[in-house]
């Protein structure tokens, strides 16, 4: 126990240098990009004067180090700024957009461990036949095929020909979670395409190592059944291997929702930074980084946690 909280001690320790660098480098990235706002607020006929008041009042006159302080301390106090172009309250969007992202990428990830699993425990079992090659150049296919072709082809297939999904567009959980979900089901399985190959191979390959080693080969000489051997002692060893694979894929998925929302139009944060990226909305796009920046380290805090549950000697190192 002492262990573990030492690791969760260590992890939480380096969550604020990392969110510091992050969005820092964005907030650079982002002002040096040509063109000012305070001229597209202003608009085509505005004088010197008026551009030079818009800039004050947004803070844009001041020194680039200032700017960024002045954010970063308002951020720790959930206080994301406003949209240059709606006035809206960035925490306001992203909590609005946010779900709706979520429940995409959880699907997906769903998906590729549905799938993916059975399909590596298989290829693994029978390593060399011609399952096991079926398994490997469908993951090989998986990785190859790029998402937004995949979703058009989803689109056009089972949205416009078949008329089994809706092609675009997102409805709210909490409002009517069958019709959310119905909406989400082809980005979920646009994006799910590389989870399922990566899951298959990863796990494959694991997998094939610890059963064709000395310890599984004197567990079989022992009369223990296959079927024990894979379940008690190889998918154990390996766990901790998917887990990180796991951890991966889903930073992966919450950058591949860009595009994906992009196809099936989708109000959510990769079709929001997207927006705000374009128009020069920067409050916008720091506080989408900042959010999937969280995510992110969420998302890893928790795979150390159950590392430490599925082996505890990781919570020793």
């Amino acid at each position: 126990m002492r262990g573990q909280s030492r690791l969760i001690g260590r992890r939480l320790a380096q969550i604020i240098p990392v969110i510091v660098l992050a969005t820092f480098v964005v907030f650079g990235l982002l002002h040096l990009v040509p063109g000012d706002i305070a001229f597209t607020l202003a608009g085509e006929n505005a004088t010197d004067a008026r551009i030079a008041q818009i800039r004050e009042s947004y803070g844009l006159d001041r020194p680039f180090l200032v700017q960024y302080a002045s954010w970063l301390w308002n951020a720790l106090h959930f206080d994301l700024s406003r949209s240059y172009l709606s006035n809206e309250p960035v925490l306001n969007q992203i909590l609005h957009r946010f779900p709706t992202t979520l429940l995409i990428v959880c699907g997906a990830l769903s998906i590729s461990l549905t799938i993916g699993i059975p399909l590596g425990i298989l290829a693994a079992t029978k390593p060399e036949s011609r399952l096991d090659a079926a398994v490997t150049s469908l993951a090989s296919l998986g990785v190859a095929v790029p998402n937004f072709w995949l979703a058009m082809l989803l689109v056009a297939t089972f949205a416009l020909s078949l008329n089994w999904f809706p092609a675009t567009g997102a409805v709210a959980f909490a409002k009517d979670p069958a019709k959310s979900i119905l909406h989400a089901a082809l980005p979920a399985l646009a994006l799910a395409a590389g989870g399922v190959a990566e899951v298959a191979r990863q796990l494959r390959s694991g997998l094939i190592e610890i059963l064709s080693s000395q310890y599984v080969r004197t567990l079989h000489a022992k009369g223990l059944s296959p079927a024990a051997i894979l379940w008690k002692h190889g998918l154990k060893n390996v766990s901790v291997n998917l887990l990180t694979v796991i951890g991966l894929l889903v930073n992966r998925l919450l950058g591949a929702t860009v595009v994906v929302e992009a196809v099936f139009a989708i109000p959510g944060m990769g079709s929001l930074i997207v927006h705000a990226a374009i128009n020069k909305d920067f409050p916008v796009v720091q506080g989408v980084v900042l959010a999937m920046v969280v995510v992110v380290i969420c998302m890893n805090l928790l795979i150390d946690i159950l590392y430490t549950i599925l082996d505890p000697r990781v919570a020793l190192k």
